[in-house]
């Protein structure tokens, strides 16, 4: 029987992922490059550092540190402004009763601001949410996932994971516990397949917080 839930955050709880992809077209375009928003998504779990360096090798952009500063000005404004929670989240987390904890690879401050933002502050307190700054490595690594487990004693069996991007079911994978991928989030936009967080190990995956009252319910 499940007794807990992990989210990350990003694309899980908060559709923020699509709204960072909107940061980075924004910015690209100030160079004059053209870039879909689309193509972003297969950036989903990965570290904003990570993806800069990326996209400064591909586009050639020398000043990663000011590319740093831009693209978190940039994303920051449009945070504050559009930030919502992923379609079905609020009404999956106000309703349940199993112990809930976030294990993200974002900032624990960063991840604070958002559920406040989005009304999901009283569901987490500040113990139960686990991001990179607290672990050695970020996702694909499993460490976010493991100190969670091991912080608050957790069951792995009793235990799953909701995850939106390849790196984070890896992690959630290589820490021994079922996963279940939510492709709720606007960066999952009607042409991607969901066929990566299978490959990447997923238990199950579904565009709606619904089925995965389903499938904890068969756990």
């Amino acid at each position: 029987m499940i007794k807990n839930i992990i989210f990350d955050f990003d694309g899980v709880l908060v559709d923020s992922e699509v709204l960072v992809a909107k940061a980075f077209a924004k910015y690209m375009n100030s160079f004059g490059v053209t870039v879909d928003e689309k193509e972003f998504a297969s950036f989903a779990g990965k570290k904003t550092t990570q993806v800069i360096d990326i996209l400064s090798k591909k586009y050639s952009i020398t000043d990663q540190q000011k590319f740093f500063t831009d693209i978190m000005e940039i994303a920051s404004n449009i945070y504050k402004k559009e930030l919502t929670t992923v379609r079905g989240a609020y009404d999956f987390v106000s309703n349940q009763k199993l112990d809930l904890y976030i294990g993200s690879n974002s900032m624990k401050d960063r991840i604070i601001d958002g559920l406040k933002r989005v009304g999901l502050s009283n569901y987490f307190t500040a113990d139960q949410i686990y991001s990179f700054d607290m672990v050695d490595k970020p996702k694909p690594d499993p460490d976010i996932y493991l100190k969670a487990i091991d912080d608050n004693h957790l069951i792995k069996n009793q235990t799953m994971i909701i995850e939106d991007s390849e790196v984070g079911v890896m992690a959630g994978v290589s820490a021994g516990v079922k996963v279940i991928g939510i492709t709720a989030g606007g960066h999952w936009h009607e042409n991607r397949d969901t066929k990566e967080l299978f490959d990447a190990g997923a238990y199950a995956v579904t565009n709606d917080y619904k089925k995965i009252l389903e499938i904890i319910k068969e756990n």
